[in-house]
C-alpha cells in the first residue's frame, strides 16, 4: 500500500467520527502505523498537523449546521466536540472572522476546509482521460477559442493570501459573495445575457498590495442599452488553452470542493509535471443548461517552464 493510501484511509476515518472524539492512537491503529509516524506522515500530505486538521473539518461541518435556525449554537458546539460556547465562538472568528452569531444572521459564502483528495497528487493523466477523485470526475484537454468571448458583469478585488492554497484557505468568500450579488442583479440585463454560460476570472494580480482582480459575470449575446451601475465588460482572450473540465453530483459541491479539488489539480500537479506554467489569469466557465451532473471548466493559457526561464535574468 502506498503512503497516501494510508493516508486517505484515516480521512475517511475522521470525516465518519468528526462528531465525536477522535484520537491519534485510534487513527494510528486503523492505518497501522505507529503515532510517530503517522502524525508526521499525515502533515507532509495534508498539510496540517492531525488534530488543527480534525478541528477546521469540525468548523465546516459547524457552519453547514449553524444554518438550521432551530438548533442552538451551543448544540452545535457541543456537538462538534467544543466544550463551550466561548471556545466554540472564538474557533469560529478565528477561523472565519465572524462570530457563529453574525454567520446566522447574515449567512455570508465562506471558504471552509475542504478534505483533501491526496491522491490526486501522485496520479498523471493524459489529455482525454477522465480521473475519478472522490465524488468529482477531472477531465483535462486543449481548447482553441477562435474570438473573444465577451462577459458582463462585476468585479472586485480579493486578498491572494484569504483565497490560496485553494480549499486551504478559510474566511468569508469574497467570490462568492460576488456571484451572489450578480445573480441577484442580473435581472437588469437578462435579455442580452445567455442564460446558461457564465465566467469567473482571476487577474491583475498585485504583489504589492497582495490582491488580484474576480470578474463574475454572463456571456454577453446583445449590448443592454442599460445596465446596472457597477457592471463592467470582461473579454475571454482568443488563444490555445488548457482545459480541466469538471464534474460533480450538484452545483453546490461543483462550486466548493469540487472546484478546489480541480484547481490543486491543474496548477499543483498537472501542469508543473508537464512542463507548464500560465498566464497570469484564470477563468472558470459555469454551464448552466447542462443535462445530468453539474459542469464547469477550468482555462488557463500554457507558457512552457522553458520560455519562462529563457526570460530570467543571467
Amino acid at each position: 500500500m502506498h503512503a497516501w493510501e494510508t493516508i486517505e484511509r484515516s480521512l475517511d476515518f475522521i470525516e465518519e467520527h468528526l462528531e465525536e472524539e477522535v484520537k491519534i492512537e485510534a487513527l494510528a491503529d486503523a492505518t497501522a502505523l505507529s503515532p510517530f509516524y503517522f502524525q508526521r506522515l499525515f502533515k507532509r500530505l495534508v498539510h496540517k498537523p492531525v488534530q488543527e486538521y480534525i478541528k477546521l473539518r469540525r468548523l465546516a461541518r459547524a457552519a453547514d449546521a449553524l444554518r438550521d435556525t432551530k438548533r442552538r449554537i451551543l448544540d452545535v458546539a457541543m456537538d462538534y466536540g467544543f466544550s463551550s460556547h466561548a471556545n466554540f465562538t472564538r474557533a469560529f472568528k478565528d477561523t472565519y472572522a465572524i462570530t457563529p452569531e453574525e454567520y446566522r444572521r447574515t449567512l455570508p459564502m465562506l471558504n471552509t476546509f475542504d478534505r483533501p483528495e491526496v491522491s490526486a497528487n501522485y496520479v498523471l493523466i493524459g489529455e482525454g482521460v477522465p480521473l475519478v477523485v472522490g465524488d468529482i470526475v477531472l477531465e483535462i484537454e486543449r481548447k482553441t477559442l477562435i474570438a473573444p468571448e465577451t462577459y458582463i458583469g462585476f468585479e472586485t478585488a480579493v486578498s491572494i493570501a484569504a483565497q490560496t492554497p485553494a480549499g486551504e484557505s478559510t474566511g468569508v468568500d469574497i467570490p462568492g459573495q460576488l456571484w451572489r450579488r450578480y445573480h441577484t442583479e442580473r435581472g437588469s440585463i437578462a435579455p442580452g445575457v445567455h442564460a446558461g454560460a457564465e465566467l469567473g476570472m482571476s487577474h491583475s494580480a498585485d504583489p504589492k498590495l497582495g490582491t488580484f482582480q474576480y470578474f463574475a459575470g454572463g456571456l454577453l449575446e446583445n449590448d443592454p442599452s442599460s445596465f446596472t451601475d457597477g457592471m463592467v465588460k470582461r473579454e475571454l482572450p482568443a488563444g490555445e488553452y488548457t482545459v480541466c473540465k469538471v464534474e460533480a453530483e450538484n452545483f453546490e459541491i461543483l462550486v466548493t470542493a469540487a472546484l478546489n479539488q480541480a484547481s490543486r489539480y491543474l496548477f499543483g500537479t498537472w501542469l508543473p509535471q508537464h512542463n507548464f506554467t500560465t498566464a497570469p489569469f484564470s477563468a472558470e466557465k459555469y454551464y448552466r443548461d447542462t443535462e445530468g451532473a453539474a459542469y464547469m471548466e477550468l482555462w488557463v493559457m500554457p507558457i512552457p517552464m522553458s520560455a519562462v526561464d529563457d526570460t530570467a535574468p543571467v
